[in-house]
């Protein structure tokens, strides 16, 4: 059939990027971005992934979400956070020209706690900010956080005093979300939560679909669109 024909296609490419070769070989640039040979290599199984395949598979859920019918999307790169803590709202002002973040439906932020990722929504249409962690740890200082840099964005663009007690923070349970059964997937997780919720989307993946999320977002990087 035609999808067999398609995915053994994809699974070929696949193949392919993960062997050996120059390490800096660009293999996809988009977005600003580069994303290598070692880049992509990140999404082999039990691999890390790094900055560079998240922002780059982040902008592309941005870039998806610009059709008909989904979600204004606006995403953080994975470095905005640990400016933000360490330089505060003065230090990153200006990640925010040409983007009005009240006019988007979500704004996606990424975060990197050393060696874990998780992952921050910030849902202006409902006034939520959740966090999103595969490992269940708790998120509610970031979320703080979060919400403070939205007040004073609302006071810098808008002169508009954002009103705490109409927003509500919440640190996603174990429960209500799937996690990780290993200590390397936290990244896939992220984009994985990052591309069900900008659907709108329940999230109904779990731990076994890691393997086939790591191939399919390898052939989508090297083609900049999403499947």
């Amino acid at each position: 059939s035609s999808f067999n024909w398609s995915f053994q296609a994809m699974e070929r490419e696949v193949v392919a990027a993960f062997a050996k070769g120059e390490p800096d070989e660009i293999m996809s640039s988009a977005f600003k971005l580069r994303v290598t040979r070692e880049d992509i290599h990140t999404l082999r199984n039990l691999h890390w992934l790094n900055d560079e395949v998240i922002n780059f598979y982040m902008n592309l859920l941005v870039e998806r979400n610009k059709k008909e019918g989904y979600p204004a999307v606006h995403a953080f790169s994975t470095f905005f956070y640990p400016k933000l803590i360490s330089g505060g709202y003065r230090a990153v002002r200006r990640w925010t020209r040409g983007v009005d973040l009240f006019r988007q439906d979500l704004i996606l932020v990424p975060i990197h706690l050393k060696v874990h990722w998780a992952l921050a929504v910030i849902d202006v249409r409902k006034k939520t900010i959740k966090y999103f962690d595969s490992m269940a740890q708790r998120g509610d200082k970031i979320c703080e956080t979060l919400f403070q840099y939205l007040q004073e964005e609302s006071q810098e663009r808008r002169n508009l005093e954002l009103t705490f007690s109409e927003w509500t923070l919440h640190s996603m349970e174990s429960h209500e979300i799937p996690q990780q059964l290993n200590g390397s997937d936290c990244g896939v997780f992220v984009c994985k939560y990052a591309d069900y919720i900008s659907r709108d989307k329940p999230i109904t993946f779990t731990q076994n679909h890691m393997p086939y999320f790591r191939r399919k977002m390898v052939w989508e990087i090297i083609h900049q669109q999403l499947l």
